[in-house]
């Protein structure tokens, strides 16, 4: 990611310290993979970067976010979309809440909550951990399915203008 500014790695870099003093309080990613914290987490977040560009002005929902993943790490390198990170358990939002505060991420709001109460629509939805259900709700939503090996992007009322294929 040659064009980050400044500030986008800043924050990149103070990501891991937060997770680890957030998990030794929640265990929200397993103590034994925080050694391979970046691979494992948010390079696999910043992946789907690869195949998408947000617009600014998007709004992309992460559903089942967990701790933050993917939406904390794409919010630090698309920071003019809005990201709506949820998960229907409270102590995760509190770490997302935590983590997000703590990096001063203005494009980030958590809900605690399932997602099929949320009322509002989004450009896009992505996910990591929650395959299934995730593809199930958001096809139920109405959203067009945009798939990956490892995660999702799905696309609303729009037109998705790649495909994406298995590696």
């Amino acid at each position: 990611f040659p064009n980050l500014t400044e500030d986008q790695r800043a924050k990149f870099d103070a990501l891991e310290s937060l997770y680890r003093d957030w998990n030794s309080k929640i265990n929200v990613i397993s103590r034994k993979d925080m050694g391979s914290f970046y691979l494992h987490h948010v390079l696999h977040s910043l992946a789907i970067s690869k195949m998408i560009s947000f617009s600014d002005g998007a709004t992309v929902l992460d559903v089942g976010t967990g701790g933050g993943f993917p939406g904390i790490p794409l919010a630090i390198l698309f920071p003019n979309v809005e990201f709506t990170l949820c998960d229907s358990i409270g102590k995760k939002i509190k770490v997302v809440e935590g983590v997000a505060t703590s990096l001063g991420l203005k494009n980030v709001k958590w809900v605690n909550a399932r997602v099929e109460t949320l009322p509002q629509k989004f450009d896009y939805i992505v996910s990591r951990g929650e395959y299934l259900n995730a593809k199930l709700m958001a096809e139920y939503l109405g959203y067009t399915f945009v798939d990956s090996a490892e995660w999702l992007v799905f696309n609303y009322n729009g037109k998705v203008d790649f495909e994406l294929s298995y590696a």
